[in-house]
């Protein structure tokens, strides 16, 4: 089953990170220091947490601004990636497959408005990675599928599918011109549409399948889920969890799905979460996976990867597989100009600048 995922997987390969054997984090009480001083300084803006994992240890855990270890933290879209997670477990389960029409899931639903046999033959790993072919874009205000407009109705999985099919006028790159064949366009509407899937393939709520395969193997108990009006779990962005929740869902990917002797996800799963299936356009360094956003970065002149899972706020959990690292920033500065150039700042400041490949 997971090679017949893996051939699916446009552009996958089985290329596995760097191995430095004498990798290092350089990490002093000074630095701690100087870390809490920028904080305080509101240099990365209004930070409320940072877990700092090597090799699973932590090396820093601090909170700021009113939040404690107990706290729940709005992370906005960081959580799209678990319910990416979900979809891999799904897979394994062999109840859903990666290129097979979704459409068929929801025929209690049509006919869709706008019909079109590309929306009938739309899949998870166009959703995956974020290049379906319906008009969905969340970083356009004049977008149909704008993610405020779904907040507007109360049924967000028939909000998705009676979008129009997005057009291509000519001074806009088409997906076969574009790297790895597809057109990024950053939809939040069909992740909430990915987590829908889940539930139906499965049979079960989406919220007790992933609790279940989930939560429980990572010991998360503290954690909250948004709702719509119909009562279904916001599985784009709505899930609250402490920093320490958070940081296990990254260690949970830099351990190749298996922690503590235990296999969660498959490895293959987590090796094609983490190569590139689209490219950003205007963000020079990035490309994007499976629900995980992929910065290059630089060491003493060697280029490596970071996975990460970023949302809304500035909020992010980066993982730097080559180094043993998983990181979790919590911040509350949404909806602002600066929100991710500050959270930059932070992964070039405090951590790349602190490592060494010797």
């Amino acid at each position: 089953m997971m090679k017949r995922i893996l051939i699916a997987l446009t552009g996958w390969c089985a290329c596995a990170g760097t191995v430095l054997a004498d990798g290092a984090f350089n990490w002093t009480a000074s630095d701690e220091a100087l870390l809490r001083q920028h904080v305080d300084a509101g240099d990365y803006g209004q930070v409320t947490s940072i877990v700092i994992l090597r090799d699973g240890n932590p090396v820093f855990e601090g909170y700021f601004n009113g939040a404690d270890a107990a706290t729940l933290h709005d992370t906005r879209s960081v959580t799209k990636t678990i319910t990416g997670m979900a979809v891999g477990l799904a897979i394994v389960d062999g109840v859903l497959a990666l290129d097979a029409p979704l459409a068929p899931l929801f025929a209690q639903q049509q006919p869709f408005d706008n019909p079109d046999p590309r929306k009938d033959a739309l899949t998870a790993i166009d959703l995956l990675t974020m290049s379906g072919p319906l008009e969905c874009d969340d970083w356009n205000q004049f977008s149909r599928g704008n993610e405020e407009r779904m907040y507007l109705v109360e049924d967000w999985s028939a909000f998705f599918w009676d979008l129009p099919v997005r057009g291509y006028p000519s001074w806009s790159l088409p997906p076969q011109d574009r790297p790895y064949g597809r057109a990024f366009s950053y939809c939040t509407a069909g992740i909430q549409l990915l987590g829908e899937v889940v539930q139906r393939a499965s049979g079960q709520p989406f919220t007790d399948y992933v609790e279940a395969r989930l939560f429980e193997p990572l010991g998360i108990e503290d954690f909250q889920w948004a709702r719509n009006g119909l009562g279904q779990a916001h599985m784009g962005g709505g899930l609250r969890l402490t920093a320490r929740g958070l940081a296990q869902f990254g260690e949970l990917q830099r351990r190749g799905g298996e922690i503590d002797g235990q296999r969660i996800l498959p490895e293959a799963w987590t090796q094609a979460s983490a190569q590139p299936h689209a490219n950003i356009p205007d963000r020079d360094g990035w490309e994007y996976g499976l629900l995980w956003w992929l910065l290059e970065y630089q060491v003493d002149g060697q280029a490596f990867q970071a996975p990460m899972m970023a949302g809304n706020g500035g909020n992010r959990v980066m993982i730097l597989p080559d180094f043993d690292l998983t990181i979790a920033l919590t911040k509350t500065d949404y909806n602002t100009r600066s929100m991710h150039d500050e959270a930059d700042a932070f992964f070039a400041i405090e951590i790349v600048e602190r490592l060494s490949t010797q």
